[in-house]
């Protein structure tokens, strides 16, 4: 697949453009995997092209796997690129972490008229840094948010262990439930010693256009469910569909994309991954088929053009 490559230092932002084999004017932000240019990346770079979008992926930076006061700057230059350029419509997905970024991109700037958050949360917590520290994987970042706007850090969410606390809270009860990672106790205790503020939300009422949530309640890296269910009840102008699923986990990824990941052996890895897919591997198989069905249809009705999905 041939490419576009954008540098902070010369474009702000990075990340690759992949224009669709087949003449669009609608372009998809994607940020699933860890680089702009990583297998993950490629893996929904074709999933989105055969839906007929042009794809944009970004990430933090090269092999950057943390997420610390990333300039929301980035992403509105990259709209403006995508405009420029002949996409009359910019959508954005995120999953995880990334999903939680795309929503609050979304709040930012109008352009953007379809949203899909997966497994996202509904407020932004302290920026963390992934690698290898102290014999710890994860760490959080003293004074630093997970985004900043015009040089200045989004309210956030403290997290109530400091570093190596932080991680090994994380490493105890993956290795108590099973799971691949668990997270869920770091996420309830932060919230219980410091309530989520309203400056801290993600403001919902600001996006435009389509807004798709995807969670479900058997997810342990945090509760996606409370909080899709929380920002359900924000007003919002926007078109929201809110989906929870009982079973998923958090990998609530489309069937077809996830076996394009993984050619061989897909589900298995769901199950090695979380328990949850080991006990209810039907169900879980049957919420990746649910969404599959649902994100596409949301793109094809976007691209239309129907139902006010904005233009």
């Amino acid at each position: 697949m041939k490419k576009i490559h954008f540098e902070v230092h010369t474009d702000g932002f990075y990340g690759d453009y992949w224009k669709c084999k087949t003449d669009s004017d609608c372009a998809m932000i994607a940020m699933i995997g860890d680089d702009s240019q990583d297998y993950l990346a490629r893996t929904s770079v074709k999933w989105l092209h055969k839906l007929g979008l042009n794809v944009m992926t970004m990430s933090p930076a090269k092999k950057d796997y943390g997420h610390h006061n990333y300039p929301l700057e980035r992403i509105e230059n990259a709209i403006r690129w995508l405009k420029v350029h002949g996409n009359k419509k910019v959508g954005i997905v995120g999953a995880s972490t990334t999903g939680t970024l795309a929503l609050t991109a979304a709040s930012y700037f109008e352009d953007i008229t379809l949203t899909i958050g997966l497994t996202p949360s509904d407020f932004i917590w302290q920026g963390f840094m992934q690698g290898k520290k102290d014999g710890c994987k994860e760490w959080p970042i003293e004074g630093e948010s997970l985004f900043s706007y015009r040089e200045k850090p989004l309210p956030y969410m403290p997290f109530c262990y400091k570093h190596p606390q932080y991680w090994h809270v994380i490493e105890q009860e993956t290795k108590r439930t099973g799971d691949m990672i668990n997270s869920r106790k770091l996420f309830y205790d932060s919230e219980a010693v410091h309530p989520i503020l309203e400056e801290e939300k993600i403001k919902i009422e600001k996006i435009h256009g389509k807004l798709l949530l995807i969670g479900a309640e058997d997810d342990v890296l945090w509760d996606a469910a409370k909080y899709i269910r929380r920002m359900e009840e924000r007003e919002h102008i926007c078109k929201l569909e809110a989906v929870v699923y009982k079973y998923g986990t958090h990998f609530v990824f489309p069937e077809s994309m996830l076996k394009m990941m993984l050619p061989i052996g897909s589900a298995s890895f769901v199950k090695f991954a979380f328990q949850s897919a080991r006990k209810h591997p039907k169900e879980c198989l049957e919420t990746r088929i649910d969404i599959d069905v649902r994100i596409r249809n949301v793109i094809e009705e976007w691209k239309k053009g129907e139902v006010g999905y904005g233009g």
